[in-house]
């Protein structure tokens, strides 16, 4: 099974401040365990399609690929040419996925705005991304719909976070070889649900997983429970980002479950924020997943 990585640690480097760019981080993700990379569309949208060819071809030379796109389309504006234009940019965003030579393309419901209703939201983002399909099939890129917390470019967290919201967004959109879903288990740990009760779920229509851990700095998950989030970043401080394995998953479970059915997609490591250990952390949860994928045999 193919591992990738997404370059969380070094996203303000890369897409603020320009400290880095995409060719450094090619190049020194090559010191790690990896068949491909994750791309994020907020580097790739300012670089032209030439760019993007280079990068491709810098990549491939080194024996890997660029599988996935990571995009946070935000599909609960209340203005309807609002969600449309996010529909037409992310129309953009499966076009370059498949220039990259990419196979899947992140789609999130969009923000947790207080004036949308539940009702709505729903019917909006099943509306904006049914749009889409037929796009994503002729281009041959799968659209995957992550069980996301917040982007953190966003003002509010996800609108569908929760485990039953989720669910029910999933099941307002049809089934189809080009819909599936990015499977991401601290995230469900973030929005206060059980991921081992997410993954059950929906263990049939995962296609790609984000593999993340969190880890409680002065808390537990009582205190999780009672405390009220960031209202605008959508995170409880006293929950963090750690080296893979060594958080609250139960990656046993995870790669059990993912073996019984069957699943041959894309992992891809999304590790902690902090750009001085980043190196070293997605390189100890590279081996941790190279491990526990060989002992489950999704290697």
């Amino acid at each position: 099974m193919p591992l990738a990585a997404f370059p969380k640690c070094f996203l303000d480097a890369i897409c603020v401040d320009k400290s880095m760019t995409v060719e450094n981080w090619i190049d020194i993700s090559y010191e790690l365990d990896l068949d491909g990379l994750e791309f994020y569309w907020n580097f790739v949208s300012p670089a032209s399609p030439e760019v993007w060819k280079q990068w491709r071809k810098k990549v491939e030379a080194q024996g890997r690929s660029l599988p996935m796109m990571c995009v946070s389309p935000d599909f609960t504006l209340t203005d309807s040419s609002e969600r449309m234009m996010q529909v037409e940019n992310h129309k953009k965003a499966i076009l370059a996925t498949a220039e990259l030579g990419g196979s899947y393309c992140r789609i999130l419901s969009g923000q947790k705005r207080p004036e949308v209703s539940r009702k709505d939201g729903i019917r909006w983002v099943a509306e904006c991304i049914e749009q889409l399909l037929p796009f994503a099939e002729k281009a041959g890129i799968v659209l995957v719909l992550e069980n996301h917390y917040k982007d953190g470019f966003w003002e509010y967290p996800e609108f569908a976070q929760k485990l039953d919201l989720f669910l029910e967004l999933v099941d307002a959109i049809p089934e189809s070889d080009w819909f599936g879903i990015n499977y991401d288990p601290s995230n469900a740990i973030i929005a206060g649900d059980d991921p081992l009760e997410l993954l059950e779920c929906i263990k049939h229509r995962v296609r790609t997983m984000h593999a993340s851990d969190r880890f409680f700095e002065d808390g537990t998950f009582e205190d999780l429970q009672k405390i009220d989030v960031n209202p605008t970043t959508g995170y409880a401080g006293i929950l963090k980002h750690g080296v893979i394995g060594r958080g609250l998953n139960d990656y046993d479970t995870i790669f059990k479950t993912l073996n019984e059915v069957g699943f041959k997609g894309w992992i891809s490591i999304e590790d902690g924020p902090d750009p001085i250990t980043g190196m070293n952390d997605l390189r100890e949860s590279a081996l941790f997943l190279r491990r526990k994928m060989k002992d489950y045999g999704i290697s």
